[in-house]
């Protein structure tokens, strides 16, 4: 049985799919909104509003669950680098470091009441090169 297995694949590869779908979440994090197509924006709904279920959990088997999402792999910081994070200056850190800390900080507690439907889909024209229609896709204030 194929119950619940209707999702896009948006024409790409699995591999490829995973990818795409990570770093356009390590970007809406991030930027807090970003410009695609209909198609992907609502596939990327689900794993975006999904991953802030997982942050508000805010333990440790989250943190690792949201890191596989993001597909991000940690370089270890230097001892310089790890003294000045500890004086909270935090520019040593690169931008994967800066969205799971936006993440488990910012965006946590920005939801932390509300019970789902994180995300928005604001529809736009159509794109000049291939005319498929385009939206921003952005985090509820």
């Amino acid at each position: 049985m194929r119950h619940l297995k209707r999702r896009s694949k948006l024409g790409k590869t699995s591999s490829h799919r995973r990818c795409m779908i990570a770093n356009m979440l390590k970007s809406l994090i991030e930027h807090d909104s970003i410009e695609t197509t209909i198609t992907k924006a609502k596939e990327l709904k689900r794993h975006a509003d999904k991953l802030i279920t997982i942050a508000k959990k805010d333990s440790l088997a989250a943190k690792r669950l949201a890191k596989s999402k993001l597909m991000i792999v940690f370089n270890p910081l230097t001892s310089k680098q790890r003294k000045e994070v500890k004086n909270k200056n935090l520019s040593s850190y690169n931008t994967d470091r800066r969205v799971i800390q936006k993440l488990f900080t910012d965006l946590k507690s920005r939801y932390q009441e509300k019970q789902g439907g994180y995300t928005r889909i604001i529809k736009k024209d159509t794109r000049p090169g291939d005319g498929s229609q385009t939206c921003i896709i952005e985090y509820i204030k």
